[in-house]
């Protein structure tokens, strides 16, 4: 039996402080760091032991993974990051708060932003302030690839690919993988192994710094799991 664990980043200082995140690079708040020191510990009396570590390129994603392996005894393994594994963009809401948002554009709106499967938040141009064609971790993407504001949808079709050529290659090799990232990108995985509706995703959440175990088969079906 293979294991694959999902862990959301611990709570960052922009969650605390109630704006949206996206793909700005944004640390883990006190209580984040708690909470990945936590999701070790629960690694740890689990018994669990990986082989590969995935996560982000962004910062609480991968001190969130730090922090979990180091509890739990093995900061040693192998680690890649990847871009595909970043939080959903959010286009032109990043860096605003979430009510204030709601204020000038409607809660129905933003609402339909958040939640919505496949509706596009306002989008960023490659030239604006904030944007990731400007950052020089993507410096070596094609930049049709860096988007300007993605939906689940979107997080979706750029998280699988790394899935089917990285990670399930990896499980079906017998290796125990786990994947510190980031909540729609991890609800994207989860809608994708689990399969999942459209609309049943809409009401899947995932907590932070809570470590999502689940035990495969030989072919990748879900025998069980579990929350820690």
């Amino acid at each position: 039996m293979t294991k694959l664990v999902f862990i959301r980043h611990g709570q960052s200082e922009w969650n605390l402080k109630n704006l949206f995140t996206g793909w700005v690079d944004v640390d883990l708040s006190e209580k984040g760091v708690e909470e990945a020191k936590e999701a070790g510990h629960k690694i740890k009396e689990a018994g669990l032991q990986f082989d590969q570590a995935y996560t982000s390129v962004l910062t609480r994603a991968i001190k969130t993974l730090h922090y979990a392996l180091e509890e739990s005894g093995q900061l040693w393994i192998p680690e890649t990051k990847t871009w595909r594994l970043n939080e959903r963009h959010y286009g032109a809401l990043q860096g605003k708060n979430k009510a204030k948002a709601a204020e000038k554009y409607g809660d129905e709106q933003v609402h339909i932003w958040r939640r919505s499967y496949d509706v596009l938040p306002p989008l960023l141009s490659a030239d604006d302030e904030g944007s990731a064609a400007q950052d020089r971790r993507y410096a070596d993407l094609d930049p049709r690839a860096i988007p300007g504001g993605e939906n689940l949808k979107v997080t979706l079709e750029r998280v699988i690919p790394f899935w089917e050529d990285e990670i399930a290659p990896k499980l079906l090799d017998g290796k125990n993988v786990i994947i510190a990232a980031h909540g729609n990108s991890l609800r994207a995985l989860t809608k994708y192994i689990e399969g999942i509706s459209d609309a049943d995703i809409m009401g899947v959440e995932m907590a932070t710094g809570q470590p999502v175990v689940y035990d495969l088969d030989e072919k990748l079906n879900i025998v069980n799991k579990t929350k820690l």
